[in-house]
């Protein structure tokens, strides 16, 4: 047993928080980096999903090169060149320069969160092990929404003058220290029997993802071609290839990069499923939330991150009563209800943002948020213990690899997906944020005396101003419609600035109502999958697999 397995647990946790911090906490900065690097919207996209792809290509890889070259080794590999990423992040001086230190943060991470759970079978007993288990879902369900904290808390803060680049730049003292103190607590160790590293296998599943992601994330902008939908279908062939590779190379050379075998269980099969929706659902939701909060309610970044902190009690308390006393006792069950909590949580912050419009508050967002909140922490913390009943104790790892590479994927894909349906339906709302706003800039052209003539054009100047600001790739540009006009009064480019950011408002709530009704949808689907989830979820035996570890694999540190 090992004597600091106590800290070294410390140590990963801190890792996966701080990896599963950056997947959210750019979603608040968003806004000061378009204006900050002068970025196109789509651009700002690719930071967000970047980092997922470069995580979702390397994490199954990732996990094969602990087995081969030690754990240790690799998971601090891991954190220097998340640190390194990061620094390149907080000094970008473009987007592309931003983008390209995103995909290397999530790469790196592919290569340090893998290591996590192996360290903590090799280093727990089986008595201790679900708590630790139940521990890292908790922490990881908490890091999914406090980077919206911390994002808001350091983007208004300003430190040291650095705005949105200390998101980035506070991963340095973080990460110096896991690296420091990992190397003398965390112990090193590596499987005797590790497999190949499948190159081909790699190369194909990065391909196909990245077909798929692309287009839905460009295909706004270009209006739709050809080429982005030749790229869907071709994303379909090459993963229907890398199917074929892998069940080959499993019947000849053995170490495929995915076993297939895993889904003809049935419970990894069906919970691989609803556990991509669910993710689909919530990387969706995080990042229009943050939007709707700040674009279109014209909140601060502390103002939203404050908000943000209601959904993380709830997330909190929903993962502690999750794991210590309703999975064990209810198993499938508390999952089921997790899904149905989140989607009435969405639901009723859909009826919550179309009622009140423009004038909601933080307390009218308080009880939707704890909902949902509750509801989600009732699923992330147990799901991965569940998902695994199973599935044999030699395939563990390399299942616990597919769950996270699931995750990652489904977050891209929500943030790809819920992309185009929000902004699409905020160009098609736009009249409505028009019919919203008139009446009261009518009245102040009115009293300023403004002719009837004069007002009629003026006020069709405004509906192309809100059209053509709705139907914007980046929603933060300023169409030539909405630029202020030579000569005019102070007065009425007020009125118009302030007639403008109304309908703004009334455009984003209507549409963010919308698309919780969506992701409402999504969650149904996720609550229907888990019926392919075993009734109840029993402990996975891996004490063979680990005293044979302990005995014959470690190496002294």
């Amino acid at each position: 047993m090992a004597p600091r397995r106590w800290l070294a647990l410390v140590i990963l946790l801190g890792a996966g928080f701080m990896d599963m911090l950056d997947v959210t906490i750019v979603n608040v900065a968003v806004p000061s980096m378009l204006r900050d690097l002068e970025a196109e919207y789509s651009q700002i996209e690719w930071v967000v999903a970047g980092y997922v792809i470069g995580f979702a290509g390397l994490l199954v890889t990732g996990g094969r090169l602990g087995d081969i070259f030690g754990r240790k080794k690799i998971f601090l590999l891991g954190v220097v060149g998340f640190t390194a990423a990061s620094l390149f992040c907080g000094i970008a001086v473009n987007a592309e320069m931003l983008i390209a230190g995103r995909i290397a943060q999530g790469a790196m991470a592919g290569l340090m969160v893998p290591q996590v759970l192996a360290i903590i079978h090799v280093t727990f007993p089986p008595g201790e092990r679900g708590k630790v288990l139940g521990i890292w879902g908790s922490v990881l369900g908490f890091a999914s929404v406090a980077g919206v904290i911390v994002g808001g808390l350091l983007v208004e803060w300003d430190l040291f003058g650095l705005g949105w680049r200390a998101i980035f730049l506070i991963n340095l003292p973080v990460g110096l220290a896991a690296v420091v103190a990992g190397y003398f607590v965390v112990q090193e160790s590596r499987s005797l029997t590790a497999p190949k590293l499948d190159l081909v296998g790699m190369v194909l599943a990065v391909s196909g993802i990245a077909l798929m992601i692309y287009p839905l994330i460009k295909g706004r902008d270009h209006g739709w071609p050809a080429w982005t939908f030749a790229m869907m279908v071709g994303s379909l062939l090459v993963l229907g290839l890398f199917t074929a590779y892998e069940r080959r190379r499993t019947r000849t050379v053995g170490s495929p990069l995915v076993v297939l075998g895993l889904f003809r269980v049935q419970a990894f099969s069906t919970g691989m499923v609803a556990y991509l929706i669910f993710w689909i659902s919530l990387g969706g939701f995080f990042l229009v939330w943050t939007f709707y909060m700040q674009l279109g309610l014209g909140w601060t970044a502390l103002h939203a991150g404050m908000t943000a902190a209601i959904f993380a009690v709830g997330a909190g308390a929903g993962s502690g009563l999750s794991v210590e006393l309703l999975t064990p006792r209810f198993g499938r069950k508390v999952l089921m209800a997790g899904a149905l909590f989140n989607a009435a949580g969405f639901g009723w912050y859909a009826v919550a943002a179309n009622h009140h419009g423009p004038e909601i508050g933080t307390w009218d967002m308080a009880g939707p948020l704890v909902l949902a909140g509750f509801g989600f922490g009732l699923v992330i913390a147990p799901i991965v213990d569940v998902i695994l009943t199973g599935v044999d104790r030699h395939d563990a790892g390399s299942a616990s690899g597919l769950l996270n590479t699931t995750q990652q994927v489904g977050w891209a894909l929500g943030v790809a997906l819920v992309g185009v349906l929000f902004f699409h339906q905020l160009d098609q709302d736009s009249a409505r944020g028009v019919e919203k706003a008139t009446p009261a800039l009518t009245q102040q052209l009115t009293a300023a005396g403004v002719p009837a003539q004069e007002q009629s054009r003026i006020l069709d100047g405004f509906r192309a101003c809100v059209r053509e600001r709705s139907a914007a790739g980046d929603p933060t540009h300023v169409p030539e419609s909405c630029q202020p006009q030579p000569g005019a009064p102070a007065a009425l480019q007020e009125a118009m600035a302030s007639a403008g950011e109304e309908a703004t408002a009334h455009n984003f709530s209507r549409t963010f109502s919308i698309t919780l009704w969506y992701a409402v949808g999504i969650l149904v689907l996720v609550f229907i999958g888990m019926f392919g989830l075993p009734r109840k979820a029993r402990p996975r035996d891996f004490d063979a697999e680990v005293r044979s570890e302990r005995e014959s694999a470690q190496v002294p540190t």
